[in-house]
């Protein structure tokens, strides 16, 4: 077990690994599918140029089968993320036993229709890595791969560093996470596709690396405004550019834990800072992880 972050490993009465601890790295963007796409092909390649040659290897179908990637299938991925014809994308690392490498994509079309139904509808990108690429690679390799990814969007907000792998809409899963995530508050909790149907331009709260783009950089004061606020020593504040920056919370990616006294102060900082834009999910009729739990979870850093 590392010092930064627990080991993980949650099976089912099968065996099937169902939850292990994991990174994520997610991005918001209002814009629509077809504006944003080339742009996420492009993260998708720095992706793949950093992690194995095969780390994806299957691919949700429109079907809900997961089909294999071979070179034909890879092209057709990418002529269907270009065709405006699809909007949901998941791909999977090859064995299915890992649930650590992983893709997966939101587009939205944002026309008037869309709107009406989901005003905070946005598009929305996630890429996964095991921990043990951090323990191979080192913070600094993957602070800079999750920057390369980052380059290319025109996020609003995102968020990257540990979470819990795993697949919420699994039974059982939720009722899991829920027994761990309140000891592990700098672990996130995955709900990509439900937050991108409501999220907008607000932030889903503070990570190890907090990305902010437009309107609540702007409204922040911009990055000096962002540097005058905080007081962490540890934690920086790098300029994307004039629209987008981000804020890094000590040099490792930390799960902290409430059982030894470990709160993760320069994460509740960050919090106090961005509360009048913290994004907050609408509830849900879940007996495994209530309204009430996603509340508690979501303000973990300011009750």
């Amino acid at each position: 077990m590392s010092k930064h972050y627990p080991r993980i490993r949650v099976r089912t009465d099968t065996g099937y690994l169902a939850v292990r601890d994991g990174l994520s790295f997610t991005f918001y963007i209002h814009r629509p599918h077809h504006e944003v796409a080339p742009a996420v092909l492009h993260s998708l390649d720095s992706y793949l140029a950093a992690v194995m040659p095969n780390a994806l290897g299957w691919c949700l179908d429109q079907e809900g089968s997961f089909d294999e990637m071979d070179s034909t299938a890879w092209d057709q991925f990418r002529r269907e993320m270009l065709s405006n014809r699809r909007l949901v994308f998941q791909l999977r690392d090859a064995h299915e036993d890992e649930q650590g490498y992983y893709f997966r994509y939101w587009g939205k079309r944002l026309d008037a229709a869309s709107l009406n139904r989901n005003p905070g509808a946005v598009t929305a990108v996630s890429f996964g890595l095991p921990t043990e690429y951090l323990d191979e690679h080192g913070p600094g390799r993957v602070r800079h791969l999750a920057l390369e990814l980052a380059n290319p969007l025109p996020f609003c907000s995102g968020q990257g560093g540990l979470s819990f792998s795993c697949d919420p809409g699994l039974m059982g899963v939720r009722r899991a996470v829920r027994g761990l995530c309140f000891r592990y508050p700098g672990m996130d909790i995955p709900s990509e596709g439900w937050t991108a149907r409501h999220i907008g331009t607000r932030v889903r709260g503070p990570a190890w690396l907090t990305f902010l783009g437009q309107p609540v950089l702007g409204e922040l004061g911009g990055v000096e405004g962002l540097r005058a606020r905080m007081n962490s020593p540890e934690t920086t504040v790098q300029s994307l550019d004039k629209e987008r920056a981000v804020v890094t919370l000590g040099s490792w990616p930390e799960a902290g834990d409430t059982e030894q006294g470990n709160t993760l102060p320069a994460y509740r900082e960050l919090a106090r800072m961005l509360e009048p834009w913290l994004y907050h999910d609408p509830p849900l009729q879940d007996n495994d992880f209530t309204a009430e739990d996603m509340l508690r979870w979501e303000r973990r850093f300011l009750d």
